[in-house]
């Protein structure tokens, strides 16, 4: 007995696949959705690995951070301990523009992290702080917009 022949739907290879997904947005939709009128404060990035290779991945984004024609600091505050004055030369940051803090008996490392955002006089304060709760992260934001800086949290795994 012969059974009727059934041909079987064409597999997608998988760039066709992914071509056949609906595209991005048409750029008349972006350009015409409303933008927030309040830019983004705080950012949050989180990397795992060897100290030495999150370092790395780091150097580029400390070293522009630095580098910024701002009259005001970029802070970082209680980086790990392999982040020296020595990384920080030999990773091309500008040392004149980086106030370094550590936190001490008195402040811990949020409640340093905020003044420094308050206080105004840093345009990014970086600082590592895990874990990092949704309270905090509000503290953050909050003493950011009062200093008009950026705050930057870096979380090592």
């Amino acid at each position: 007995m012969q059974f009727p022949h059934t041909p079987l739907p064409a597999q997608l290879t998988l760039f066709e696949a992914f071509m056949a997904q609906p595209m991005a947005p048409a750029i008349k939709d972006v350009l015409d959705s409303p933008w927030s009128a309040e830019p983004e404060v705080f950012s949050e990035l989180s990397l795992r690995g060897a100290a030495g290779n999150c370092l790395n991945l780091l150097a580029p984004m400390l070293r522009e951070l630095s580098e910024q024609q701002n009259a005001r600091w970029l802070t970082l505050i209680a980086p790990p301990a392999s982040l020296t004055q020595s990384w920080l030369r030999d990773a091309g940051l500008n040392r004149e523009r980086i106030l370094l803090l550590q936190p001490n008996g008195n402040k811990s490392a949020l409640q340093l992290t905020c003044e420094a955002l308050r206080l105004g006089r840093s345009h990014t304060v970086v600082s590592w702080i895990n874990p990092l709760n949704s309270a905090a992260r509000q503290q953050l934001i909050s003493a950011a917009r009062t200093g008009h800086g950026q705050s930057l949290n870096i979380r090592l795994g």
